[in-house]
């Protein structure tokens, strides 16, 4: 946030000071980029340590966890070690099914492709009952983990906007003391809506 209104206090301070660097709207552009200078430097000295280390830092702990969580997903039905080979277990259910619907000549085929098959279901049976009883689980701890964070994160931005007010709230005294009330009116629209006709009808706008 704090670098956005720096962006857009850089080009305010540049649009009014081109213009007359001794009116009011110069003055309130400049001390609006003072204003968000201050505020940018109290959320970097006061706020962004808080927020790596309640926010960001837990955050990404919590997403380092899936990745791990989804290796043991894809492992569940592919991988099983049968006799020291290292086997797929749709391709041994494959297997399997082959030799029952057209048996081999060779006797031992069939126990053979059975026992793979039951091994490696065995192992798949193993992870997928982890997985339905832990996954539950994981995504349960999530809202009290995600608690604390999300309370510093409503306190942090609780502060930036305090600070915001207090240090802006400055910037106001350059502007005219009739702005807040035609703003209420609704006669700064009308305003603006004014000067984009007046752009409209310049030729380099596309008027004619």
């Amino acid at each position: 946030m704090t670098a956005a209104q720096s962006r857009i206090a850089e080009t305010l301070e540049v649009f009014y000071g081109a213009a007359d660097r001794s009116s009011e709207g110069a003055m309130a552009g400049h001390a609006y980029k003072r204003s968000v200078d201050d505020l940018d430097v109290t959320f970097t000295r006061e706020l962004d340590v808080p927020f790596r280390t309640t926010i960001s830092e837990p955050l990404g702990k919590m997403n380092a966890y899936f990745p791990v969580v989804n290796e043991h997903i894809a492992k569940r039905n592919k991988k099983c070690v049968v006799r020291h080979k290292l086997l797929d277990y749709d391709s041994a259910r494959s297997k399997l099914k082959k030799l029952i619907d057209k048996p081999s000549e060779d006797p031992t085929k069939l126990p053979r492709a059975q026992q793979e098959n039951d091994e490696c279901k065995e192992m798949f049976d193993l992870l997928n009952d982890q997985l339905i009883a832990e996954l539950p689980q994981l995504l349960d701890l999530r809202v009290p983990y995600f608690d604390p964070s999300f309370e510093a994160m409503i306190r942090m931005q609780a502060k930036f906007a305090e600070e915001g007010y207090e240090k802006l709230s400055g910037v106001q005294r350059y502007f005219a003391d009739n702005v807040r009330d035609d703003y209420a009116a609704g006669q700064l629209d009308a305003q603006v809506e004014g000067i984009l006709q007046e752009m409209r009808e310049l030729s380099i706008c596309g008027g004619n």
